[in-house]
């Protein structure tokens, strides 16, 4: 049974981004809580951003989990990406991604890769990115493996990286890696825009799922949109994905309603009664 995750953004460079509760962790994690949500998904600005014993201590008193830990930031903020013409970033990136694998695992949870994974052009080939984007995940995905967490890399659509925007070249780049320590992130969003059929992403994704980001067509909570939720839903049980489905969406029309909708359409798909 898939499990209820909702975001927090702690990055005020991202404000307008596609995160449901912004700024105020403890008043996200007690609406969270209120509502039913079994974990929170936190964009932070960087592994300093809460102390370890506040956030266990917030997590505890609310009785949630940590879904994941975003790297973004080291995107949106700093600017560095994996797959940089200079080594110097890329070098900073992965000290990056490093410290935000260590801040969410120390909470059991995995961290994501998404926009840090940068893209192919000014120089640098795709064949040349592709192969320093395989050697940051395998050295990442062996770092998270000493937290006993896996490694969470996104796909994006085409308008974010030209380097994977399908779950069936997310597939082909986890089977090309050393380490089995990489797991895919599917968010419905970015599948909407490349995928022809997402229930047959996902059936293909099988395994190598690892996180959902729950949304609907148009970046906004799920049941917002024109996005088929069946048989989304249906797929996902018949791959047995028992991770979280993560409201990364936006705060439309605000916080508290996003998140109610988005708990109200996981509940009416997967049966959960609370």
């Amino acid at each position: 049974m898939p499990r209820s995750a909702v975001t927090v953004s702690l990055v005020t460079d991202a404000r307008g981004g596609p995160f449901v509760f912004w700024d105020d962790l403890p008043s996200a994690c007690r609406d969270a809580a209120d509502l039913g949500f079994d974990a929170i998904e936190l964009f932070a600005p960087g592994p300093q951003a809460v102390s370890k014993s506040d956030l266990a201590a917030l997590l505890e008193k609310h009785r949630l989990h940590l879904a994941a830990v975003g790297t973004g930031a080291g995107w949106v903020i700093h600017k560095l990406s994996l797959t940089n013409s200079d080594e110097n970033i890329r070098i900073k990136a992965k000290e990056f991604i490093r410290s935000m694998i260590a801040f969410g695992g120390a909470h059991g949870a995995p961290a994501i890769i998404g926009s840090m994974q940068g893209k192919w052009g000014d120089g640098v080939s795709k064949e040349q990115a592709m192969i320093w984007l395989g050697e940051a995940l395998d050295e990442l995905g062996k770092f998270a493996r000493t937290f006993n967490v896996p490694l969470i890399y996104e796909p994006l659509n085409r308008y974010e990286t030209n380097l994977v925007n399908t779950v069936a070249a997310g597939v082909d780049l986890m089977e090309s890696l050393k380490t089995d320590n990489v797991r895919l992130l599917a968010d419905l969003f970015h599948m909407n825009i490349e995928e022809a059929d997402l229930a047959a992403a996902l059936k293909l994704g099988g395994t190598w799922i690892g996180h959902i980001h729950f949304v609907d067509s148009n970046r906004r909570p799920a049941g917002c949109g024109h996005m088929q939720y069946t048989p989304i839903a249906a797929a996902l049980n018949g791959i047995g994905y028992s991770g979280y489905l993560s409201a990364e969406a936006l705060s439309w029309p605000d916080p508290h309603s996003a998140a109610e909708q988005t708990i109200r359409e996981f509940r009416r798909l997967f049966g959960v009664v609370k």
